[in-house]
């Protein structure tokens, strides 16, 4: 299954492959051949970007799911007007291998969504979190309210979201989608008990990250 954000991408490469490939073979000519084989491999790894297979959460509600798939890379305490203080952040590195939909780590309601402009840092680097471009999701849970920070990395140039305000979403439901390398944080109250180590790997939409007492 490919995640539609790619669509336009995939179509584009998929022409040029076609043709190219069709052009190379009547003429033979040897930069054509050479510009078939780069844009076959582009068209590969594009296809291997935008997968988007299907993922089955646990059904338990007090069980927090890693809102993206990609390799912990930072957990620590941040204190937050919205979600308390001694929040618990766990900040997640996607590299370009990683599918790289965000999902909803629990059913929650969307109380604000707000997007900042900023610089493009690596991933990787912890400043990323604060200069970054990104948009920053408020989520209301019933008991207590939590934050998901969709963060550009150091190509990645867009960011889609599909939370809208007062807009209630499921566990697991799509969230939204970062293109090409990038960047997702989750802020939850202190009281939550982490479930993930640094430098540990985790599924969007699978893996437990966090329980609820």
């Amino acid at each position: 299954m490919l995640a539609p954000e790619g669509r336009r991408i995939l179509i584009s490469l998929l022409l040029s492959s076609f043709f190219l490939g069709i052009a190379s073979h009547y003429y033979n000519y040897q930069i054509l051949i050479i510009l078939y084989f780069i844009f076959g491999i582009l068209l590969i790894f594009t296809c291997n970007f935008f997968r988007d297979p299907i993922r089955e959460c646990p059904s338990d509600e007090s069980l927090i799911i890693s809102p993206a798939d990609g390799k912990i890379i930072r957990i620590d305490q941040v204190d937050d007007d919205k979600v308390g203080k001694n929040a618990s952040r766990i900040s997640i590195f996607l590299n370009v291998f990683n599918v790289h939909v965000n999902r909803m780590p629990l059913t929650s309601k969307v109380s604000e969504v707000v997007h900042k402009s900023g610089n493009f840092i690596a991933a990787y680097n912890h400043k990323a979190s604060d200069e970054n471009e990104r948009t920053n999701i408020l989520f209301n849970a019933r008991k207590f309210n939590y934050r998901v920070l969709q963060i550009a990395g150091l190509i990645a140039r867009r960011i889609h979201c599909y939370a809208e305000v007062n807009k209630e979403m499921k566990k697991g439901d799509r969230l939204g989608f970062i293109m090409f390398g990038s960047r997702t944080d989750i802020i939850f109250p202190s009281s939550v008990e982490i479930k993930v180590k640094i430098g540990e790997k985790v599924k969007g939409g699978e893996t437990i990250i966090g329980k609820i007492p």
